[in-house]
């Protein structure tokens, strides 16, 4: 093996090792450690996006509610019924 390929060589190794491939490698053979934390993952991220849209709906609420109070012409009889249902669903 001659230093020009020698030289290669030892920068692709270099590369694969601060890819971390063998880390990589480890984790998808191991089927049952990457199937429960991709669930652990799913669940989280399901609760996040419950847990804003929870926040932002009730910023809107709160916001139509503000508008309904001002009783902006045509938009405040509208806006009184939706929040008259939501509140009955509540």
């Amino acid at each position: 093996m001659t230093g020009r390929e020698r030289a290669a060589l030892e920068r692709l190794l270099d590369a694969l090792e601060r890819m971390r491939l063998d880390e990589y490698v480890e984790y998808v053979s191991n089927r049952r450690r990457m199937i429960g934390q991709n669930i652990l993952y799913g669940l989280c991220r399901g609760l996040g996006f419950t847990l804003g849209f929870s926040v932002l709906g009730a910023l809107l609420a709160v916001a139509l509610r503000s508008l309904v109070v001002e009783n902006i012409p045509l938009i405040g009889g509208f806006l009184a019924e939706v929040i008259h249902a939501i509140e009955a669903r509540m």
